[in-house]
C-alpha cells in the first residue's frame, strides 16, 4: 500500500498509462492480425493495403514505448516478405 500521497498519485498515474498502452498494443495486434488473414486468403492487395496500415500503428508504438523497436522491425520486415512472396 502507497505510504504517501505522491505514491497514490503514481499509482493511479500507472493505471491510467496500463489502460492506454493495453489499448494501443491491441490495436497493433488487430493490424498486423489482418495482415495475416489476408496473406492466409491468398489475396496481394488486400494484404499490402493491411501492411500499409499496420506499419504506422507499430511504428507508432514504438515511439510511445509500448514495443521496442527491433521487435517491431521484425515485424514488419517478416509481414513484408511473406506479403511479397503472395503469387
Amino acid at each position: 500500500m502507497a505510504n504517501t500521497p505522491q505514491a497514490e498519485k503514481r499509482i493511479r498515474r500507472n493505471e491510467r498509462r496500463a489502460a492506454v498502452n493495453k489499448a494501443r498494443l491491441s490495436r497493433i495486434r488487430t493490424h498486423v492480425k489482418r495482415v495475416e488473414s489476408a496473406i492466409e486468403a491468398g489475396d496481394k492487395a488486400a494484404a499490402q493495403m493491411a501492411l500499409q496500415a499496420a506499419q504506422p500503428e507499430v511504428m507508432r508504438g514504438v515511439a510511445k514505448g509500448v514495443i521496442h523497436k527491433n521487435t517491431a522491425s521484425r515485424k514488419i520486415s517478416r509481414l513484408s516478405k511473406r506479403v511479397s512472396a503472395l503469387a
